[in-house]
């Protein structure tokens, strides 16, 4: 049986999984100064090594999401952020939790698009945004799976994703066992 479902609230996801991965990531990536882990830089003084071991160790998006992360749990802004964005959070997973509350599976797009070529995607903005049908599930900590269904007609890959209520993973994998033989026609 299939029943249609609206997730209303998805404008929210970007925003809330934006600062709390961002957050998270500063967090965790916080340890790698060269002092404790990770690769340690030459350097003249203390500061410099942080530096360099930093610039040098993390790729240009990495650092860019450590210093929005970093920003976002400073002082006089953890509050309007964070909390507002775990506050966001909750809301999200209500939603999917109401709605798995009344069907086994959730099929949705992975992406607004079909895959780019490699190389192809240079603008974070436009990286970011095509996430949009993922980073709520991830939010909301359920199990998900991606099954290419088609290409187009350039041969890039159309994804499906599956995603199951909390703890359902064989649920999930039985769901995409069954998509992929429908469309292998068995």
């Amino acid at each position: 049986e299939i029943c249609y479902k609206e997730l209303s609230n998805s404008k929210y996801d970007i925003a809330a999984y934006y600062i709390i991965a961002t957050a998270e990531a500063s967090a965790n990536l916080s340890r790698y100064d060269g002092v404790r882990y990770g690769n340690r830089a030459k350097a003249d003084s203390l500061g410099q090594m942080y530096a360099n071991t930093r610039g040098e160790g993390f790729g240009a998006e990495v650092q860019r999401r450590m210093l929005l992360g970093t920003f976002v749990l400073s002082s006089g802004y953890y509050d309007a952020y964070y909390i507002k964005a775990q506050k966001a959070r909750a809301f999200i997973k209500r939603e999917y939790d109401d709605i798995l509350s009344e069907v086994d599976i959730i099929l949705m797009p992975v992406a607004p698009s079909v895959a780019y070529k490699f190389g192809e995607l240079k603008d974070p903005l436009s990286a970011y945004l095509s996430d949009i049908y993922t980073i709520g599930v991830n939010l909301a900590g359920l199990p998900a799976i991606t099954v290419p269904v088609a290409n187009d007609e350039n041969g890039l890959n159309i994804s499906a994703q599956l995603v199951g209520a909390a703890w359902q993973e064989q649920v999930v994998l039985d769901a995409a066992l069954s998509l992929e033989n429908i469309i292998k026609g068995k």
